[in-house]
């Protein structure tokens, strides 16, 4: 099961909020939502959150076994 917990921590450390990522980088509040929820993303959008969050994939998405 791919987590986005790491994404959560690697935001929480920038200087970014869900808000600006939004706002600022029109990242849509559905993709928000589906991280919340644990939902899928494209692989588009994560490269888009390494790219503003400036981390690795792994900071942003892991590999939990069920």
């Amino acid at each position: 099961m791919i987590s986005y917990r790491p994404f959560w921590k690697t935001l929480e450390a920038s200087s970014e909020t869900t808000y600006t990522l939004i706002s600022k980088y029109h990242i849509s509040s559905s993709t928000i939502d589906r991280l919340r929820k644990g939902y899928g993303i494209s692989t588009a959008k994560i490269n888009d959150l390494c790219k503003i969050l400036h981390c690795k994939v792994e900071d942003i998405i892991e590999y939990v076994e069920d």
